[in-house]
């Protein structure tokens, strides 16, 4: 098999992965806080790790990882649906990691993709096990339809950190500066921490998480790919500062300026490494 052709195979292993993140998060937000909820983001965090395998052997290949997100299964009105669907999106994804280690000849990434099935088959039996447990536990979906400003704001700020977790992630894998690989994995991590707390905010406050992003900055120069990444974060950087001063809530104002001084942390992070680069 060509490397094309696997990078091909393995591009549509990461973008069910991504689907399968953001299925699980979008599922144990809803619960808000709680043991099952805290079990499906652990799920949830062994689908990023697959995610950053397959992205970093895509890279190796001399592909470019796709930011884009595969199938999800969203329906369901019970958080018992919910579990049935995420125990059908792990067959989903075991179906296709087993034709996959078929068809590539390559020792080392076929060795990668039975470490990945062998997740999955778990997180197939740990699903199984939540359709009941999720009952017995009496789990809800605590989402409302909250629409007014507040939301709006959170939300914004939701589409926001779900993309730059996506261009970071990227421009982390396309690096060629170990520097720079580092330090954009850390930021996007802190974006995830961010897009938890505006996700379970709204939630706490009767509304309803929108998962969607916006368009992802796909440069492969590190120049290009700093200068994206400083100029996002200085222009969401004064858009959290507007919408603290907006809001009322003491907590909220707080939670929105601390998001608002990691941003401008990241400007100064991404500010030295440019200036590294350009030398």
């Amino acid at each position: 098999m060509k490397k094309e052709e696997i990078i091909a195979l393995l591009n549509k292993d990461l973008e069910g992965e991504h689907g399968a993140i953001i299925q699980y998060l979008t599922h144990a937000y809803a619960m808000g806080e709680g043991e099952l909820a805290c079990e499906i983001e652990a799920i949830s965090r062994e689908e990023m790790r697959h995610l950053d395998w397959l992205a970093e052997t895509i890279v190796e290949l001399g592909g470019k990882p796709s930011m884009k997100r595969g199938k999800m299964r969203m329906e369901g009105k019970s958080v018992s649906d919910w579990m049935k669907n995420d125990v059908l999106l792990e067959e989903d994804a075991i179906t296709m990691y087993k034709e996959h280690i078929k068809a590539i000849g390559d020792r080392k990434i076929k060795r990668l993709l039975k470490r990945i099935l062998s997740d999955e088959e778990s997180h197939h039996g740990d699903f199984a096990h939540f359709v009941d447990k999720a009952k017995k536990e009496g789990a809800k979906d605590l989402r409302g339809d909250r629409k007014d400003k507040v939301a709006q704001i959170l939300n914004w700020g939701i589409e926001h950190e779900y993309t730059v977790i996506l261009q970071y992630l990227l421009h982390s894998y396309m690096a060629t500066n170990e520097e720079m690989k580092e330090e954009m994995q850390d930021q996007a991590i802190n974006e995830m921490q961010h897009m938890g707390w505006l996700a379970e905010e709204i939630v706490s406050g009767k509304g309803n998480p929108r998962m969607e992003h916006t368009k992802v900055d796909k440069s492969t120069k590190m120049g290009d790919m700093l200068r994206a990444d400083i100029k996002i974060e200085k222009e969401v950087a004064a858009e959290y500062d507007r919408a603290a001063k907006e809001v009322t809530v003491p907590d909220l104002k707080k939670l929105l300026k601390r998001i608002r001084d990691h941003e401008l942390y990241h400007v100064e992070i991404f500010d030295d490494l440019l200036k590294e680069v350009e030398k």
